[in-house]
């Protein structure tokens, strides 16, 4: 299988094709990600998403077509207040958790400004494509959500130029386009949170589909004796803490993965699987941070545990 490694969207992309598929499918992919981190990313001096938040209180912005059904995917995902927050940005900025200027805010800067991380204060218009944050400082961050949306547009954009086997790897959130080389299927390792980097706790096997995992053990700031990851309640303006490391779903759709995963990790392990479980097309390995792993039914033919 040939792949091709880049760096985008805060993270290690790895394109993987198999022949007759080859270098031009890989690159058109590539384009199609930078694209899209153009018109998304918070981290730049222009984008779409940029010049939402930089009218935040002031006036709508219009939008493209693609930027717009994200948009509206992520704050109907919000307001279920489950967990997952597109108006998380003024506090994943303060924490800066996964950057370079990460550090541990002072208790009143943190609540300063949890009243802006409200997503019932985001204002959509259909007719007219345009997003208004209402509050003054609100800030969008697609963290949870763009990565799934833009390996779903790559796996389409694949299909239609014919490949019929590959990996689309943003960060390890995977989608698996065609039949596996395993009789069909897949392999797929599944990260040992208490293990070094690329050692798995077990394996998957599966169809084509999505593998995303939702896991706080690689974006971390080290302060005062304490780990804080990236994953924060809009509550608290803290990161979630419920004893779980990690959360693995397997979809058909990348984007619904990316998604529920932040859904079910901020749930915690046993009413985060109910809620898995409750979901016909989804299944999941929830993984705790004394290595205990709890699958849901659908996987456990599925999932091998290694044993070192």
């Amino acid at each position: 299988m040939l792949t091709h490694t880049y760096y985008g969207l805060g993270t290690v992309i790895n394109l993987s094709v198999a022949a007759p598929a080859n270098e031009t499918d890989i690159e058109a992919g590539y384009e199609l990600i930078r694209k899209f981190e153009k018109k998304l990313t918070v981290n730049r001096e222009y984008s779409e998403v940029v010049a939402i938040n930089n009218a935040a209180g002031k006036h709508a912005v219009m939008v493209s077509k693609s930027t717009y059904e994200l948009i509206k995917l992520a704050v109907h995902a919000s307001q279920l207040q489950m967990g997952f927050n597109v108006a998380l940005g003024p506090l994943v900025k303060l924490w800066g958790i996964g950057f370079n200027d990460a550090q541990l805010p002072e208790a009143a800067d943190i609540k300063k400004l949890l009243h802006v991380l409200s997503p019932t204060k985001i204002k959509l218009d259909d007719a007219t494509q345009s997003v208004f944050l209402l509050e003054p400082q609100m800030q969008l961050d697609f963290g949870g959500i763009a990565k799934g949306y833009i390996a779903d547009a790559v796996g389409i954009l694949w299909r239609l130029r014919g490949v019929q086997q590959g990996i689309i790897d943003l960060g390890g959130n995977l989608l698996l386009v065609g039949e596996g080389p395993h009789l069909g299927r897949w392999h797929i390792g599944i990260q040992d949170p208490l293990r070094k980097r690329n050692i798995p706790i077990g394996r998957l096997t599966v169809h084509a589909g999505a593998v995303v995992t939702a896991g706080i053990y690689e974006r971390v700031l080290k302060a005062h004796g304490k780990e804080y990851h990236h994953i924060f309640n809009a509550q608290t303006g803290y990161p979630v803490t419920n004893g779980l490391s990690s959360v693995t779903l397997v979809s058909p759709h990348s984007v619904d993965g990316d998604l529920w995963t932040t859904l079910a990790f901020c749930q915690g392990a046993t009413r985060g699987r109910r809620l898995i479980e409750d979901q016909p097309e989804l299944e999941g390995v929830f993984i705790q941070q004394n290595g205990e792993v709890t699958l849901t039914s659908g996987l456990k033919e599925s999932y091998r545990a290694f044993n070192y």
